[in-house]
């Protein structure tokens, strides 16, 4: 079946074309009741409007800007990267990229509230969890400016939409792999995140743990060291609490700094422990194959950019989202099915 035209909703609300597109582009001159009988007929028809073509004929251009942390968190700077090489798939829109210290609150919100609202229509942001960064969206939004969270979520402010995997499903996989990975080795577990004031972070560590003690209850978790992504930190930890704490039989890393992960398990003693980590990078893939790592939970970098893009394109044209086209799936690789 073709898709329906606007000659076919012209033809259904019985009014002229010129009148359909005066409504598709929100123009004046037309009457209440007739803008009703157009978007009726456009429902009854399931028309989709096509915002490049309309874009056209207004010569719109949308204005996106990503905030991301900075620092060496290779995730982050692969999603900076596949920004600026796909930045011009993209018709009609113009896109940057802004970085801020990573978990840092007081960088975030300033650099937030620093953003011009008449040369920005839409932000996505990999958010902190703090009262600061909430107050910066809610002025973001009062001026009229698109917001969608990115990877990190802060669902109780007035960010539109998150685009990112389930960070709690993506724990609770996490649990269940390394569980079965140590299944017969009584000891303790050791998680590895870059800060818990990210939400990502605490939400994966919740499923995780939730798992944990429910289906595995011989495992004991340690603490959570954050290593706040840089790799020096996390492999001085790490090795020094793999050096006094003989039992440990499993590590989680659940951010970035997994080359700390990799150069702290160089040190270990034979039996190492069981690691999994997150995001499949030049390094985290290295560390597969020589059997460092035993699995990486995946979130694919260019989806969740085409996803932002195209739900601040929706936002600041006001239309509907659809929660299930923006979904971000998890994958989880082993050494046997690297791409």
């Amino acid at each position: 079946m073709s898709r329906p035209t606007i000659h076919d909703v012209a033809r259904i609300a019985g009014v002229s074309l010129s009148t359909v597109d005066r409504v598709l582009n929100d123009r004046e001159g037309v009457r209440r009741a007739t803008r009703a009988r157009v978007a009726e007929a456009m429902q009854q028809l399931g028309y989709e409007r096509n915002i490049a073509a309309a874009n056209l004929a207004r010569r719109r251009q949308y204005r996106l800007l990503f905030v991301l942390p900075a620092g060496g968190n290779s995730f982050m700077r692969g999603l900076e990267r596949e920004i600026g090489a796909r930045a011009e798939a993209w018709e009609f829109t113009a896109i940057s990229v802004t970085t801020v210290p990573p978990f840092d609150d007081a960088a975030l919100a300033g650099a937030l509230q620093s953003i011009d609202p008449a040369q920005t229509d839409g932000v996505a942001v990999v958010a902190t969890d703090s009262a600061a960064v909430r107050a910066a969206l809610a002025v973001l939004r009062d001026r009229g400016v698109a917001v969608v969270t990115l990877v990190s979520d802060l669902p109780s402010s007035r960010r539109q939409h998150f685009v990112g995997i389930d960070n709690v499903q993506a724990g609770r996989t996490a649990a269940s792999l390394l569980g079965r990975f140590c299944r017969g080795r009584t000891g303790s577990i050791v998680t590895v995140a870059g800060s818990m004031l990210v939400r990502d972070h605490a939400e994966r560590r919740l499923g995780f743990e939730q798992v944990l003690r429910q289906e595995f209850p011989d495992q004991r978790v340690l603490p959570p060291l954050e290593g706040f992504d840089d790799q020096d930190i996390v492999a001085a930890q790490l090795a020094e609490l793999l050096a006094r704490t003989p039992d440990v039989v499993g590590i989680y890393s659940l951010g970035a700094g997994t080359r700390g992960v990799a150069r702290a398990m160089a040190q270990a003693r034979p039996d190492a422990p069981s690691v999994v980590v997150h995001e499949l990078t030049p390094h985290s893939r290295q560390a597969l194959l020589d059997g460092t790592f035993d699995a990486v939970i995946h979130q694919d970098p260019v989806r969740e950019i085409s996803v932002a893009v195209s739900l601040l394109q929706s936002l600041i044209e006001g239309g509907t989202i659809d929660p299930e086209a923006a979904r971000i799936g998890i994958e989880v690789y082993l050494r046997d099915n690297l791409p």
